[in-house]
């Protein structure tokens, strides 16, 4: 409650200057988020999607008529999915202290799952149109979008092992705490008012930075290796925002 409280914080202070500077535009997103994992190793493979939001204030600085710098700050909240161990045996959260040790070494065919909350700093341009000037109802596009992660809680659960399972681990030493992503996104807005603004559209997002820090070892046919893949989630999101 106290990160949300300044993040409120922190949107008043913005609308005070974008009320003396028009060019200026400012609000908040509460967006319904639904994000999964992928890898570049084929024996450990995507399998569940986390439901998720996006909370946060945006701002807007209009350089020319229609196109926007704009930036923000927020929280992305139950980001991950689940990924599915397909090698013989598998250490993967070697970092970590489980609550059930049987659990550090999993077989084949074990689930992790994925449970992350970030602080987001989105940055990127937009463009705005309509039929015309005086319409209330405009299109937007936003591309290229990047956005800057810093990990602030990591749950990780274990399932499908016969061994048993557990929830509600603490896995933060076997993720990243930077995260790097790009996306676009586009949607409808509709003015209310002279000062008021709603917005709907979807987000697309995509991590290209390593969510996992390949501390692991994994087991095939033969001797233990190092475990190296790429994790890293893409999420969709419905934007939905108010512009003061």
């Amino acid at each position: 409650m106290k990160k949300i409280a300044l993040a409120l914080g922190f949107l008043l202070a913005l609308q005070g200057i974008g009320f003396a500077q028009s060019e200026f535009r400012f609000g908040v997103q509460a967006s319904p988020t639904i994000s999964w994992l992928r890898t570049d190793d084929k024996l450990i493979e995507g399998a569940g999607s986390n439901l998720g939001l996006k909370f946060g204030v945006l701002g807007e600085y209009y350089f020319a008529s229609n196109y926007a710098f704009f930036g923000g700050l927020g929280f992305g909240f139950n980001h991950g999915g689940t990924l599915q161990n397909g090698y013989t045996r598998s250490v993967s959260w070697p970092n970590t202290d489980l609550s059930n040790p049987l659990l550090d070494t999993l077989p084949k065919d074990a689930k992790l799952h994925y449970r992350l909350t970030y602080v987001e700093i989105p940055f990127g341009l937009r463009f705005r149109g309509g039929s015309n000037e005086d319409s209330r109802i405009k299109f937007y596009a936003e591309a290229p979008v990047f956005s800057i992660g810093f990990l602030t809680k990591a749950l990780g659960d274990i399932r499908g092992t016969a061994v048993d399972q557990t929830e509600d681990e603490n896995i933060r030493d076997d993720v990243n705490g930077l995260s790097l992503s790009w996306g676009a996104g586009a949607g409808i807005e509709y003015e209310i008012a002279s000062n008021a603004t709603v917005v709907a559209g979807l987000f697309f997002q995509q991590q290209f930075t390593d969510m996992t820090n390949d501390g692991g070892s994994v087991q095939g046919s033969g001797d233990w290796k190092p475990e190296k893949s790429k994790g890293a989630y893409n999420s969709l999101s419905l934007r939905l925002a108010f512009f003061f």
